[in-house]
C-alpha cells in the first residue's frame, strides 16, 4: 500500500476579487489512450471546469498535444526537432478547440488564444486581453505552446500563469496523482509526497513536471499543485483550492 509523507501545507492566499488559476491539462488524457480526441473524456473535463467556474473561480487553461504529436518523440525517429515541435503546437490547438466547444455547450463563455497566429479559429495571445476575459468570467484556453520549439507545455503553463497573475498552477496529470519520491510506475514502493519544495524536486531529479517549469516557478515563488486527472471531480476540487495531490512551493 502506498505510504504518504505528511508535512505542513502552506495556506493558499486568497485574492480579494476571487481565485484565479492556470490549469494545465494532459494532452494524452484527451485521447483516452489513443490518437485523436475522445469526446467522452473532453466532455467530462469540460463539465468539471464549468462547475469550478460556476463557483467563481477564474480559470485559464493550457492543454498539451500528446494525443496527436510529441515533438521530442518525433525527433527521436529522425524528424527535425524544430519541425516536430511545431507539429506538436498545432496538435494543442486542436485540443483547445475541442475543449472550447464542450465548454460552450455548458454555457461557459470561452476564448482560445494562440502563440501562433491563426485568426480564423483563435485570438492571438495578448496577456492583457486574456486578463480582461477572465475578469468577465470567461475561460481562456492557451494553444500552440510558446510559439517556439524546445519549450514544453508545462513550462508554457507556468509562464502564462506568471504573466496573467494566477495564484496557483494546477498540473493535472494522466496516470499519476501527485509527486512521488521515485517513479511509481516502476517502483511499487514509491511514496507520494503531500508537499515538496522546487529545490528538493530538482535535486532529486523528479520528472513528473518539466524541470524548466519547476525552475521558473522557483525563481518567481509561484505555487503549484500536481494532481491526478483520472479521478472524477478532481479538476473542480483543485480549482476551488482543495489540497489534493502534491503542493509544490518555493520553501
Amino acid at each position: 500500500m502506498t505510504q504518504t509523507f505528511t508535512s505542513p501545507i502552506p495556506v493558499l492566499p486568497k485574492r480579494q476579487d476571487g481565485r484565479r488559476v492556470l490549469l494545465k491539462l494532459s494532452g494524452e488524457a484527451f485521447g483516452g489512450g489513443a490518437v485523436g480526441v475522445d469526446p467522452d473524456v473532453v466532455s467530462r473535463v469540460a463539465g468539471e471546469i464549468a462547475e469550478g467556474v460556476a463557483q467563481g473561480v477564474e480559470c485559464a487553461i493550457v492543454v498539451g498535444g500528446g494525443n496527436f504529436f510529441r515533438g521530442a518523440e518525433l525527433s527521436q525517429r529522425g524528424m527535425d526537432r524544430r519541425r516536430a515541435d511545431y507539429m506538436g503546437m498545432l496538435g494543442t490547438v486542436m485540443n483547445c478547440l475541442a475543449l472550447q466547444d464542450f465548454l460552450e455547450q455548458r454555457g461557459i463563455s470561452t476564448r482560445v488564444q494562440t502563440a501562433i497566429e491563426m485568426g480564423q479559429v483563435a485570438e492571438p495571445y495578448i496577456p492583457l486581453r486574456a486578463v480582461r476575459h477572465l475578469e468577465k468570467g470567461r475561460v481562456v484556453i492557451f494553444g500552440a505552446g510558446a510559439g517556439m520549439p524546445y519549450f514544453s507545455t508545462d513550462t508554457v503553463a507556468v509562464q502564462r500563469a506568471l504573466e496573467i497573475g494566477c495564484e496557483e498552477v494546477l498540473m493535472a496529470k494522466n496516470g499519476v496523482d501527485g509527486v512521488y519520491d521515485s517513479d511509481p510506475r516502476t517502483n511499487p514502493d514509491a511514496k507520494k509526497l503531500e508537499h515538496i519544495t522546487y529545490n528538493e524536486a530538482l535535486q532529486k531529479g523528479l520528472k513528473v513536471v518539466d524541470s524548466t517549469a519547476f525552475s521558473l516557478c522557483m525563481d518567481n515563488a509561484q505555487q503549484m499543485m500536481v494532481f491526478g486527472l483520472d479521478a472524477p471531480g478532481n479538476i473542480t476540487r483543485a480549482m476551488r483550492g482543495d489540497r489534493i495531490g502534491t503542493v509544490v512551493t518555493y520553501d
